[in-house]
């Protein structure tokens, strides 16, 4: 199962009154249709996977697999802070009709978590689960990482393909991609390490950024695969400031903003996150109208 290329971190719609949108979702799918991306990621952190009840996860799952035209790769976020609610989550997915199930590091009780316990965790998950598994390390929100050689550990199991390293530490996917076996794939979680990683191994990126502007974000994979080396610089010039503002000051209510202004639906974000001011909805659109301009231009 290759998982080469860009996969866009899908939000999750909500109404204005705070319910889900799932009709929202496949307008905003159906749209992504129409572009040579990889595949999907559904309730993953960019999709505020912790602010929704199991149920609503379920729902966004489905609404995902019955939007998803054929032969997209779907990736579904199914970690949780104990090993049977995981295994749980795995099958749902897998029943609903998913091909990888997403798993992020438990992280409340961070003092026990050591490496034998997650060694001890995700193999449970990966025994258990029909679908194979994609490790995934966050830290900036869960204060857990997988180093190297935890990750060379797990890369033994079978049913565990991949990671998904969100830390935007460029070093560490440099390790990790020379700890583990060739067939063990690595993929990015933030736009502007894509390049850097990509040079050191990585496969592709599971990006908030390709949630508006997945143009952008596939052009740079492409050139880097093409070995049009002077493109992919370029493109990653441009990426570095929009996803340093979009994505990393703003968080998904920036993403979300963008969204609506490309003519996707972003809708609001759920409590405790906080809508955009005015001024930080314009530095949102600012951002957008650089790239779209120089798009143009070229």
């Amino acid at each position: 199962m290759k998982l080469n290329g860009i996969f866009p971190a899908l939000t999750t719609p909500f109404d204005a009154d705070g319910a889900l949108a799932s009709d929202r979702l496949r307008e905003n799918i159906n749209r992504y249709n129409r572009l040579p991306l990889t595949g999907y990621v559904a309730v993953g952190s960019t999709g505020e996977s912790v602010l929704l009840s199991r149920a609503e996860v379920e729902q966004v799952f489905t609404a995902v697999r019955e939007a998803a035209a054929p032969g997209k790769l779907l990736l579904a976020g199914v970690g949780s802070e104990s090993t049977p609610e995981t295994i749980s989550r795995a099958k749902a997915a897998a029943n609903i009709g998913f091909d990888i199930a997403l798993v992020k590091t438990p992280s409340f009780f961070k003092s026990a978590l050591t490496p034998d316990a997650l060694v001890e965790h995700y193999r449970r998950v990966a025994d258990a689960s029909k679908l194979p598994v994609l490790l995934y390390a966050i830290p900036q929100f869960t204060g857990v990482a997988l180093e190297p050689d935890l990750v060379a550990r797990l890369a033994e199991h079978p049913n565990i393909i991949g990671i998904k390293e969100s830390s935007g530490n460029v070093q560490r996917v440099g390790e990790i991609v020379a700890a583990v076996p060739a067939n063990f794939q690595v993929l990015v979680g933030s736009a502007d390490t894509l390049y850097a990683s990509l040079t050191l191994g990585a496969v592709g990126g599971i990006l908030a950024l390709a949630d508006c502007l997945p143009e952008l974000c596939l052009e740079l994979h492409s050139a880097f695969t093409a070995e049009q080396t002077a493109t992919a610089r370029e493109l990653n010039r441009r990426i570095l400031p929009a996803s340093k503002k979009l994505v990393r000051q703003l968080g998904i209510a920036g993403v979300k903003a963008a969204m609506d202004y490309r003519g996707y639906y972003g809708g609001p974000v759920r409590g405790p996150l906080l809508p955009l001011s005015a001024a930080q909805k314009r530095e949102a659109e600012a951002v957008v109208n650089s790239l779209v301009a120089t798009a143009a231009a070229d």
